[in-house]
């Protein structure tokens, strides 16, 4: 019996000092690595290329800025839904994916300085006799679910008008049911559809009348300033030697981060 207790206490011992290896182990790669949270289908700023590769403006953007803070990057993809969930559980570190500055959100997390202009607008197909706002009264739109399209069309009178908003999980998935026929307009992203037009041209049209400008900002989980202030320094400085203004020229053929 002796001589079992003493085994029993041998193998305790061994399996202590493994999972405390372990631990340490994860410890290190967290304290190493910023998981940040995007939708893989949010092009241009994060979505996946012909090779699944994820890539964007926000992917170069965000891998500068921590090479910057000394730190390793990983993209997790995320339910756009549950964003603010995820950082707020701690399985992610940033929230940087074309992430819209609301004041609601505000309430649920820290955010850096805006750093690119957009705005909501409503796009139909090429061929669409709709025009202007007061033309999607009767209509079937579609936008993501829980996205800052919702907030700018909730905010507008012509919602009240509106037969029927359509909630996808993606804007991929919204303008795919606009060109079959489903929907008569998708209220979206500028930067997103101006990407998709210069790659499928004569297909889509924009309304002239946008519904709401906005600045995107990456979202830090409350309480954690300490995160916060050593990601606006890297920006800063990526902003200030150029490395800002090679990446939007990149993706957008000309420098449109805000300084």
């Amino acid at each position: 019996m002796k001589r079992l207790a003493t085994i029993i206490l041998v193998i305790t011992a061994v399996l202590s000092i493994v999972a405390g290896c372990s631990n340490s182990k994860s410890t290190e790669k967290e304290d190493d690595t910023l998981v940040i949270g995007i939708d893989d289908k949010f092009a241009p700023m994060g979505f996946r290329d012909e090779n699944n590769e994820i890539v964007g403006f926000d992917i170069d953007y965000a891998k500068a800025a921590a090479e910057k803070m000394g730190m390793k990057v990983k993209f997790q993809p995320i339910d756009w839904k549950t964003k603010e969930s995820e950082l707020s559980s701690g399985r992610i570190d940033l929230i940087w994916n074309g992430y819209t500055i609301t004041d609601e959100r505000k309430e649920k997390v820290l955010f850096t300085k805006p750093y690119l202009k957009n705005a909501q607008v409503v796009v139909t197909m090429a061929d669409s006799n709709l025009t202007k706002l007061a033309d999607l009264e009767g209509k079937v739109v579609g936008l993501q679910s829980l996205s800052s399209a919702a907030d700018a069309l909730n905010a507008d009178p012509i919602k009240s008008k509106i037969k029927t908003v359509t909630e996808f999980a993606d804007n991929v998935s919204a303008l795919n049911d606009l060109k079959s026929g489903r929907l008569d307009a998708v209220v979206i992203d500028e930067i997103v559809i101006n990407y998709y037009m210069t790659k499928e041209q004569d297909t889509f049209k924009v309304l002239d009348e946008s519904l709401a400008p906005e600045e995107y900002g990456v979202g830090v989980k409350k309480g954690n300033e300490a995160l916060l202030e050593k990601l606006q320094k890297a920006l800063d400085e990526i902003n200030e030697d150029g490395t800002a203004a090679e990446i939007s020229k990149k993706w957008f053929g000309e420098d449109k981060v805000l300084k």
